[in-house]
């Protein structure tokens, strides 16, 4: 029998995010900034999605740990977060490695990264934790999966996608029985196992997992008092479980958030330069795969104070345009004309330039002339007059980061090394 709540569980829970990685196989865009601080979605950072899930599902605790080159991500935070009110039982802590159990000591994995802060989490007493990675793309109801979760009377439930079979070799994949109880869980195996009924598909791992708080301190304790652990949550604490205990699948599509013209459970993980691309440029479609609109499930971030975007020069050959494109506020089109394009806050478009297909990061600058094709351009670079990229394959790879995709990742170093 169900229980019926008198509460939504997100009351009693506490989100916790993991935000330290670095992403590497972003290139240069983290070169001076953490994954979860890159720039999407014409004003928003890649963490905002998880932080916005878990305001939006009704929890009200919030810690961050931060690792890689957090400055910005912290920054953002600070920024963005700081509406939380101690008077409502509010909290929001961000939570750098800082060496709590010894001073040389930095998050050695992800479970550690929970573990070194357990009195910190302790000192709020949430009944449950829902851990998060915070780097990926998609909206989701948590309150669902904590119901999943007391319902079943799981130790740990695991979301989790279905995924073609042989896609899920870069994930952890779950093989579980006809009522999703997880038999074994396996990282990037090379032959994962396929879901009963439908063995063409598997469930790889979303890396959010749903623990009661006391049960979960227990596993880390545990886990901290063994010499061999890796410190990890999917290599060493659900594996465990899932021998030990009770472990349970839940699906994205019992919880995925969609406004009604949104035709698909959207998630992305935006790790690599053409994931990235790709995912922004989803944003631009007339019906977009991933609904930015909607009021319903708002995806919260820094409200920069700036100028609305503007549009200047009315000329043939010379008339600011946008089209199937986002155009963020303090934007410039001077003369110029964007296409299937994100123009991020401040950008400005000089006379007689054009992008097409361009993911243009905060106040980058377009001289006169230029045109670019299926960039990435990382904040604050500003293009010569006159440069033309993504149209000679062999000139772009020998000056900027060319991707299998031929999407061209620019930097300022890049730009400063053309002089």
């Amino acid at each position: 029998m169900r229980e019926t709540y008198s509460q939504p569980l997100a009351r009693d829970a506490m989100a916790y995010v993991l935000a330290g990685g670095r992403g590497s196989r972003l290139k240069e865009l983290t070169d001076n900034r953490a994954k979860p601080a890159v720039y999407f979605g014409g004003k928003s950072r890649i963490i905002d999605f998880a932080l916005s899930n878990a305001i939006n599902s009704g929890i009200r605790r919030i810690g961050v740990a931060t690792q890689y080159k957090a400055h910005s991500l912290i920054r953002h935070m600070q920024r963005a977060w700081n509406f939380m009110r101690p008077e409502r039982n509010e909290s929001f802590d961000i939570l750098p490695a800082s060496q709590r159990v010894s001073e040389d000591h930095w998050y050695e994995g992800t479970a550690d990264a929970v573990f070194q802060n357990i009195d910190i989490i302790a000192s709020y007493a949430p009944k449950y934790m829902v851990i998060l990675a915070g780097d990926h793309i998609y909206k989701m109801d948590y309150e669902l999966m904590l119901r999943q979760h007391v319902d079943s009377g799981a130790d740990v439930t695991i979301g989790c996608l279905v995924v073609p079979r042989m896609e899920a070799t870069g994930f952890g994949v779950m093989a579980v029985d006809k009522h999703d109880t997880i038999t074994d869980f396996i990282e990037k195996p090379a032959d994962p196992p396929g879901i009963p009924g439908n063995e063409e598909m598997a469930l790889a791992s979303m890396g959010i997992y749903v623990f009661e708080t006391k049960f979960l301190f227990q596993m880390l304790q545990e886990d901290a008092d063994d010499p061999n652990s890796s410190r990890d949550f999917g290599n060493d604490i659900i594996p465990k479980i899932v021998k030990n205990g009770k472990a349970v699948a839940h699906r994205f599509t019992n919880s995925c958030i969609r406004a009604a013209e949104e035709i698909e459970e959207y998630w992305r993980d935006v790790g690599t330069i053409d994931a990235y691309f790709e995912a922004n440029l989803d944003l631009t479609d007339t019906v977009p795969k991933l609904n930015m609109y909607d009021r319903d499930w708002p995806i919260w971030t820094d409200q920069i104070i700036a100028a609305p975007a503007k549009f200047v020069h009315d000329e043939d050959g010379r008339r600011g345009m946008a089209i199937s494109s986002l155009i963020s506020q303090d934007c410039i089109v001077s003369g110029a004309i964007a296409r299937r394009s994100l123009l991020f806050t401040g950008v400005k478009m000089g006379s007689f330039s054009s992008c097409e297909e361009a993911v243009i990061l905060p106040y980058c600058n377009i001289g006169r002339g230029a045109r670019l094709s299926r960039v990435i351009l990382d904040s604050g670079v500003r293009i010569p007059e006159g440069l033309v990229v993504g149209e000679d394959p062999e000139l772009d790879a020998r000056r900027f980061r060319r991707s299998e995709s031929g999407v061209c990742l620019i930097t300022k170093r890049m730009i400063d090394r053309l002089a």
